[in-house]
């Protein structure tokens, strides 16, 4: 790796952090009772903490997906809660905005496909970011349909009325993210070419859409393979909570992982070192352990085998390391001392419900038998 990108992958990993830790606090302090000025206040860090962690990634995507393709981790998704997540995340900004947003789902309710998740909402994210941004005090209306493909596939069709393809198309796509960057930002810029290049590197198409009056609208369309059904999130899987410890050192990485944890349903514990969690880990009330992996005194390797020298339940608890060292030799090394997963810092809510589902799911099946 040459020096600047060294440096540019430091620098955006720490501001990545930093920025995961004003949302947590603002979190918490959103929970408290304050004045509506100070709610106000609070609102506004966390929006603007949001827009720089929504942008820098975008960026750090974009330019991945430019470098190394398109990467893509498929899940079983079933789509009407695809729709359900669309309007749970974008109502309040397009309410900010004065915006009116409609979403709506259009197809058989228990379809699933074989897609990755955050893919998919980044597309129609880049689009709606567009559409509510150029769309003044009107409405945006936003809709998905699942329509037959071939016996193993499904074919999406989404449509945005408020977006628009024409223009990018018509000239560089420099150019075109410098105009939308001027109108709208750089976040709606870069997350506008992303959704392309997604929908790019899926094999569809995007093409405009005749509207009456001055309306534009734009729709994409691909296949994906069929699934059989969307998995079970880690707090339904068992019919109770995941009850998990946090070993971290950084008081800010705790409270951001604690955060992740409740949106998550589960419930939470916490150590500031290994030592800590090897003799918090003994009651054995835990069903899975994040594990930080530098920290002063014992280190997460060493308290991870500690844990799993512990006698009954406590020993067999599954570790999973959380941590922004993932070289590979590295990993290894996790590996070789028992833990069953890796989340990489910044942590990000879809990667962690993966390794909770996959860790606790592996679980309660050797439970079970």
């Amino acid at each position: 790796m040459s020096l600047p990108a060294f440096f540019l992958d430091r620098v955006s990993a720490e501001i990545r952090q930093q920025m995961d830790g004003v949302l947590a606090l603002a979190d918490q302090l959103s929970r408290q009772r304050l004045a509506p000025d100070a709610q106000a206040c609070v609102a506004g860090v966390a929006e603007a903490a949001a827009g720089v962690r929504r942008t820098l990634d975008n960026a750090l995507d974009l330019k991945a997906v430019a470098t190394d393709g398109l990467a893509l981790s498929p899940v079983p998704i079933r789509l009407c809660e695809l729709t359900d997540t669309l309007g749970d995340r974008w109502q309040a900004r397009a309410a900010q905005a004065g915006v009116t947003l409609l979403v709506s789902y259009d197809g058989d309710p228990e379809a699933c496909v074989m897609g990755d998740r955050a893919r998919l909402l980044q597309v129609f994210d880049g689009f709606i970011g567009e559409a509510v941004a150029s769309a003044g005090r009107g409405a945006v209306e936003v809709s998905l349909r699942a329509a037959p493909g071939s016996a193993d596939t499904v074919k999406l069709r989404g449509r945005v009325r408020g977006a628009r393809s024409a223009a990018w198309e018509a000239q560089d796509l420099e150019g075109r993210v410098r105009e939308v960057a001027a109108r709208f930002g750089l976040e709606v810029a870069i997350g506008a070419m992303l959704a392309r290049r997604i929908v790019a590197g899926h094999g569809g198409t995007i093409a405009d859409e005749p509207q009456a009056g001055a309306a534009q609208a734009v729709a994409f369309e691909f296949p994906l393979p069929r699934a059989i059904q969307a998995p079970e999130g880690p707090a339904e899987a068992s019919g109770r909570a995941a009850h998990i410890l946090i070993v971290d050192d950084n008081a800010t990485n705790r409270v951001v992982a604690q955060a992740l944890c409740e949106m998550l349903q589960c419930t939470t514990e916490t150590a500031e070192d290994g030592l800590q969690a090897v003799e918090t880990a003994r009651s054995g009330r835990f069903d899975l352990i994040l594990m930080d992996i530098r920290m002063p005194g014992m280190d997460g390797v060493t308290a991870t085998r500690e844990i799993h020298a512990l006698p009954g339940r406590a020993g067999q608890t599954p570790v999973i390391a959380l941590t922004a060292n993932v070289d590979p030799d590295e990993v290894r090394g996790y590996m070789d001392a028992g833990m069953v997963g890796v989340i990489e810092k910044p942590m990000k809510p879809e990667h962690l419900r993966d390794a909770l589902a996959s860790a606790l799911g592996e679980t309660r099946d050797v439970e079970a038998a």
